[in-house]
Order: structure tokens, then C-alpha cells, then sequence
């Protein structure tokens, strides 16, 4: 099979210079060499422009290519102990359906030095949810004021690596998924037993 693999990053933060959008970018780069548009949007961006009013959780007929079908990264600043209030919301106007099968990545963004594991912790239950699969990798950069340069470069290496990285898994795992994803794969999955 040779498809394009579709990976769309969703910024949880307004502010347009912000360190959790400089982070989807460098994640975002990490998916090298797949074909097809990718930008990170901001969570205002898809709720305003990519859903369409009137229809729960649907993404619009007229929605760009980079919109979410084989995998999204999630990207957040931690306020107050969980995801933003943007991020939140395109999630909730989002159906199940959506998400379905398709891989999730998590980034979350502290501007103190405890990091954002309970921002990624309700985003990992969020994403169970939504019937997805969130990767069991994530990246969470504490001290996110000091950890990119003016220009959007990330200041440590081992961060930069990390969050290139998030971008690869999810590439490899929607390749994977691409692979074998046909009327075969699918039968066999929902006929396996449960236990």
C-alpha cells in the first residue's frame, strides 16, 4: 500500500507565540518524509473552522487535508492541573467516531518544574474515550519558558529528541495500521475472543 499518512497536530494554547505551539512544530518535524499537508491548528481554529455547526463532533466535508484521519498530536500547557479550556472543548464537540482507531500522541507544556503529567493523564483518559489509541509514549517539558530559544529551536537536545520522536511513533504506528488495515485485519480484530 502506498497511501499518504495524515498527521495533523492541535495546539491547546491561543496565545500565538506560545511554547506549547513552538513543541507541536518540532514534534510535527518529526514525521519526515510523509506525504500530504501538515500544520499544527489551534483548538479554536478546528472548533470554529473545521466543525460544522449543527452536526455533534463532525468534521466538515470542506475541512483541509491535514484535518485528523490516521493520527493528531495533542498538544497542551498545563493550567491549574489539567488541558486547556480550548483543547477541552474541541474535544468535547468531537464524537467518538472521529477518533476511532486512529493514533494519538501527547504533548503537554509546564511553565513550572513539576511537569504536566496530569494534563496528559486526563488526555490519555480522554483519548480512551474517544476510542483511540493514545501511544504510551509522551513528552511533558517542565520550565517551558527556558526550554526554547526566540526563534522556536529547542534549547535541550534530549527535549528536542523526545518530542521529534513522538512525531516518528506516530507515523510508524499509522503506517503499521495502514498496512494491514484491510476488511481481513478488522474482521479478525473485532472476532478475537474476550476474556
Amino acid at each position: 500500500m502506498n497511501e499518504t499518512i495524515r498527521v495533523t497536530g492541535v495546539c491547546g494554547s491561543l496565545r500565538p507565540e506560545s511554547h506549547t505551539k513552538m513543541a507541536l512544530a518540532v514534534a510535527l518535524r518529526g514525521r519526515v518524509g510523509v506525504r500530504g499537508r501538515h500544520s499544527p491548528h489551534r483548538a479554536s481554529e478546528l472548533r470554529a473552522g473545521v466543525l460544522r455547526p449543527g452536526r455533534r463532533g463532525r468534521l466538515s466535508a470542506g475541512c483541509p487535508p491535514a484535518s485528523p484521519r490516521d493520527g493528531i498530536i495533542l498538544a497542551t500547557p498545563e493550567y491549574h492541573g489539567s488541558l486547556s479550556g480550548a483543547l477541552k472543548n474541541m474535544l468535547d464537540l468531537m464524537a467518538a467516531d472521529e477518533f476511532e482507531r486512529m493514533f494519538v500522541a501527547l504533548v503537554g507544556m509546564a511553565g513550572g518544574h513539576t511537569g504536566t503529567i496530569n494534563s496528559l493523564n486526563t488526555m490519555r483518559a480522554i483519548g480512551r474515550n474517544l476510542h483511540c489509541w493514545v501511544l504510551p509514549q509522551e513528552v511533558s517539558v517542565a520550565n517551558s519558558s527556558s526550554a526554547f530559544n526566540e526563534d522556536g529551536t529547542v534549547t535541550d537536545p534530549t527535549i528536542e529528541e523526545r518530542l521529534l520522536n513522538i512525531g516518528r511513533q506516530v507515523v510508524k504506528s499509522a503506517s503499521v495500521q495502514q498496512k494491514i488495515r484491510g476488511e481481513d485485519f478488522i474482521k479478525m480484530w473485532e472476532g478475537l475472543p474476550t476474556w
